[in-house]
């Protein structure tokens, strides 16, 4: 028998020998880093920088990650190459989540003029154009100086993101939706598969396709040691904290209760009772507390009772970490998740990793009739939900023309997909060469070169592919003034049903006289105006 102290010391020797393994990966990484990088530089189209751009500088507001962070990342990355370009620079002023709105809408609206480029949420976009606060780039397409990006080759929901009526405002960059992440070796599991048929009656679906098989297979999973550490288990884990991005994961799950296709040859039509979520477009009255979105905060409700109890003060990284050290069965979140399984610091499931585009629900709420329908076929509804995190310009910008060729070099086809590629920066895959063959143009290699399983990072592709690609029909995205201030009544309330101290029916409730107090303040027929703008649509 071994004395302790041998033991000790084997311990102790097994953790030398891993601690300089992951430095020596550390290092492998960083070179192919590097090095991709610079091949990404040089293949890139540069334009022609003005050379009156040396030696100036312009400031970039972003949300607050640090050098390695999500979207503030690549910024940091990015500059010298920027600056060995042009001659200019610029400064990165980091912001946190909860403080963005203020700290730049106090700048604008006083033209104070601190931040000339914000990088910045997309439901921004209400309030930039009310009060004329970003300018459109239509002219610099065809701009010499400029360098070059495939505007077409963006998914739709996206592309629509970046424009307002006939004029393009953004610059191409992040692409978040949400999306289902589950253990495919769980799943797959055949002991696991006769358990679940024998409780629940059909075979365990891999993936699922709607929320009741969600709730189904999480509730199933939650409380059981699974994974065989000697400690019981969660079914899905989901990040939910008030002031956070939780509200992002009511959106997601909320479409296919809420939107309802429309009659006739193109269900895609936005009409006033088919494929809207927020407000009556003819009226602006709230739709937050009618029966579809009560339906389905009934079930996220449900849901957090079969995962850990803290996790609805969760965020984002809190509720990431229980899914990749493997204690969670499922996690609905954005495209970060993929990447960070994949990193041996952070996760215990790289090559175990099942994604699936966000499911549906075979009843949806008609708003017309006012009534339950029941569909052969889920209800497949897309989603936009995040910041999609992309470039705009200031009014107040004293060198957009400088700014302008920043962004555009950032959105060329080489930068853009070396961010995707190398998910540390935040940036989601949403372009079709971010994809593989046949239906987009980017190679495995791409992926597999920075860390990626071959088999994780296909199955993540092919789930964003189909939520921007082949979901005919997504949540409309929230683009009117003051869309933070609804944001944040919804976020409130949600978690005062999630935590119990009200009924889903009496949030929704509580949410909707917020919504009719926000849109009286900032003028209904304004709002109206822009909330048809925003989502497309015609009167009828």
């Amino acid at each position: 028998m071994r004395s302790k102290k041998s033991v000790l010391f084997l311990g102790l020797a097994v953790l030398l020998v891993l601690a300089f393994s992951l430095v020596a990966l550390a290092q492998d990484v960083a070179e192919i880093e590097k090095q991709t990088a610079d091949e990404a530089f040089a293949a890139s189209d540069k334009g022609q920088p003005d050379p009156d751009w040396a030696g100036k500088k312009f400031t970039i507001a972003v949300l607050a990650s640090g050098p390695r962070g999500a979207i503030s990342g690549p910024l940091y990355f990015w500059r010298p190459y920027w600056e060995e370009l042009t001659g200019a620079t610029y400064d990165i002023a980091e912001i946190p989540f909860g403080e963005l709105q203020a700290k730049i809408f106090t700048d604008l609206a006083t033209g104070t003029g601190n931040y000339d480029c914000l990088i910045a949420p997309s439901f921004f976009y209400g309030d930039y154009i009310a009060n004329d606060w970003i300018i459109p780039i239509d002219d610099y397409f065809d701009d010499p100086r400029m360098p070059k990006w495939d505007r077409e080759s963006i998914a739709f929901p996206i592309r629509d993101l970046l424009q307002w009526g006939d004029h393009w405002y953004g610059f191409n960059n992040d692409h978040d939706g949400m999306v289902l992440y589950y253990r495919k070796d769980l799943f797959n599991d055949p002991e696991w598969q006769a358990k679940f048929k024998e409780e629940y009656g059909y075979d365990l679906p891999v993936p699922p396709t709607t929320w009741q098989e969600v709730l189904d297979i999480a509730n199933f999973f939650n409380g059981k040691d699974w994974n065989g550490d000697g400690t019981d288990d969660f079914g899905i884990t989901i990040h939910l904290k008030v002031g956070e991005q939780g509200f992002f994961n009511y959106i997601a799950l909320a479409g296919s209760f809420v939107c309802m296709p429309a009659p006739g040859d193109d269900p895609t039509k936005i009409t006033r009772y088919h494929n809207v979520f927020w407000f009556d477009p003819e009226t602006m009255e709230p739709l937050i507390n009618t029966p579809g979105h009560v339906r389905a905060l009934e079930v996220l409700t449900d849901l957090t009772k079969a995962g850990p109890s803290a996790m609805i003060s969760w965020g984002l990284g809190e509720a990431w970490d229980m899914f990749l050290r493997g204690n969670a069965a499922m996690c609905f979140t954005f495209g970060d998740v993929g990447t960070l399984s994949q990193d041996p610091r952070s996760s215990s499931i790289q090559g175990k990793l099942g994604v699936a585009p966000i499911p549906g629900s075979r009843e949806v709420y008609d708003l017309a009739n006012e009534q339950w329908i029941t569909l052969d076929e889920p209800n497949l509804v897309g989603n936009k939900c995040g910041a999609s995190w992309h470039g705009v310009i200031s009014s107040y910008a004293e060198e957009p023309d400088m700014i302008a060729h920043f962004l555009s070099w950032q959105a060329t086809p080489e930068i853009n997909h070396w961010n995707v590629a190398w998910g540390w920066t935040g940036i989601d895959p949403g372009t079709t060469y971010d994809f593989l063959a046949p239906v987009g143009t980017a190679t495995i290699e791409d992926y597999t070169i920075t860390g990626y399983d071959a088999e994780d990072i296909t199955q993540f592709l092919d789930a964003y592919y189909t939520l921007w690609f082949e979901y005919p029909r997504s949540v409309p995205y929230l683009r009117i003034a003051g869309a933070s201030d609804y944001i944040e009544s919804l976020d409130i309330h949600m978690s005062e049903a999630l935590s119990g101290q009200a009924t889903p029916q009496e949030a929704w409730n509580r949410a909707a006289q917020d919504w009719d107090r926000i849109t009286n303040r900032l003028g209904r027929e304004e709002q109206k105006k822009l909330y048809q703008e925003a989502i497309g649509y015609a009167q009828e």
